[in-house]
């Protein structure tokens, strides 16, 4: 297959957006992967804030990036990104780079623990104010089930009224594929 699958699409993104030394969120740390990549991404010099409510994704994550030698350059919140402005030192301000969420539940944890898009608007709302020009803002939406179909309904809403002088909106998705594969909203902002 020539077109990119959703995950490898939302990395490419990211790789455009982030560089050596940048600063960077990963909004729902889950199992750890994507704060791993973006640690590699911003390298040694650079900063990555994760964010999420169950102490297991923490403890994974932090396992995960302790076993790659790069926890150094992660700071890691047992909280919901809807704190990131209050928990984000104000000196990054204005410099963060990129961001990801990978909505929905933790995989392979409990499903009935799942993000909701009062909190991930607000989390949206807020990097918006304290991100860098061009920087960009990767959504992965699972809306496989109840809440997550919420979530998607009010999160398309939200971003198709953003204002295109403040942001580019971005939809990825395959629209003729079985059992509701998840798909990205990209935002970047100008």
């Amino acid at each position: 297959m020539k077109l990119e699958r959703i995950l490898p699409f939302a990395r490419t993104l990211l790789e455009k957006a982030i560089s050596s030394g940048d600063i960077v969120v990963d909004a729902t740390l889950g199992n750890g992967h994507d704060t791993l990549f973006l640690a590699n991404l911003v390298g040694g010099n650079g900063r990555v804030f994760g964010f999420d409510v169950q102490k297991e994704a923490v403890v994974k994550s932090q396992q995960r990036l302790a076993e790659q030698k790069v926890n150094d350059r992660v700071t890691i919140f047992h909280k919901g990104h809807e704190h990131l402005l209050e928990s984000i030192p104000t000196a990054y301000h204005g410099f963060i780079t990129g961001a990801i969420f990978n909505l929905g539940y933790l995989p392979g944890g409990d499903k009935t623990i799942v993000t909701k898009s009062k909190t991930t608007i607000s989390a949206i709302e807020q990097l918006l104010k304290i991100m860098a020009s061009e920087g960009i803002i990767v959504l992965v939406i699972y809306h496989g089930h109840a809440e997550g179909e919420i979530e998607r309904n009010d999160l398309l809403a939200y971003v198709k009224n953003l204002d295109q002088k403040s942001a580019h909106v971005l939809q990825y998705q395959f629209i003729n594929q079985a059992n509701h594969p998840p798909f990205i909203i990209a935002i970047e902002k100008r």
